[in-house]
């Protein structure tokens, strides 16, 4: 898929529920929030789960190679670069804490692919990357807007929601650095 053919955020939702071939459960967005509390009390985490933490590892994995590759493009100025660098560290902080609790639960954690066929040939300017980066998050905020009311636990709905505001910031972010409204709407789709 090209860079100008990225999926909608609908398509994105989409596609990361339809990855995992289940709805997320309540443990994997509390273990997603990083409140390993809350994943206590959600129980004991079966293959289900598993299957959908890896789904959202792979997801938080090819996050990490895309800002990697925005990060070695050299397209970059400093201030823009560390803050790549810093949205990719809190992707990496949720690949780790998900591929340790994959293990707990007696998983395997995927691993990062070898190729993401992303855009590379279509990243020509600083614009180009940070438009890259801004589809990537509005496309979690739109995975995670999804998930949020299925939940019937209160407390899980209040994770996704959480994992979704830390998602719309990094998306926020960069349109303000694109020089665009960081907040486009009064609702998300």
């Amino acid at each position: 898929m090209s860079f100008l053919q990225m999926p909608t955020p609908v398509a994105a939702r989409r596609l990361f529920l339809g990855r995992s071939g289940l709805v997320l459960s309540g443990a994997a967005i509390a273990l997603l929030a990083g409140k390993d509390a809350l994943a206590a009390s959600t129980g004991d985490g079966g293959p289900q789960d598993t299957q959908i933490l890896n789904t959202a590892l792979g997801a938080e994995l090819e996050a990490i190679a895309a800002y990697q590759l925005g990060a070695e493009s050299k397209l970059l100025e400093k201030p823009v670069l560390d803050l790549a660098l810093t949205f990719q560290g809190h992707h990496k902080a949720h690949a780790d804490l998900l591929a340790r609790t994959i293990e707990k639960l007696g998983g395997k954690p995927v691993a990062s692919r070898a190729n993401y066929n992303f855009p590379a040939e279509q990243l020509k300017s600083q614009a180009d990357v940070l438009r890259f980066a801004a589809r990537l998050e509005q496309g979690a905020v739109s995975a995670y807007l999804g998930a949020v009311p299925l939940f019937g636990n209160r407390d899980l709905s209040k994770a996704a929601a959480s994992i979704l505001g830390d998602e719309a910031m990094h998306w926020a972010v960069l349109r303000q650095a694109l020089g665009e409204a960081p907040v486009p709407a009064a609702f998300m789709s």
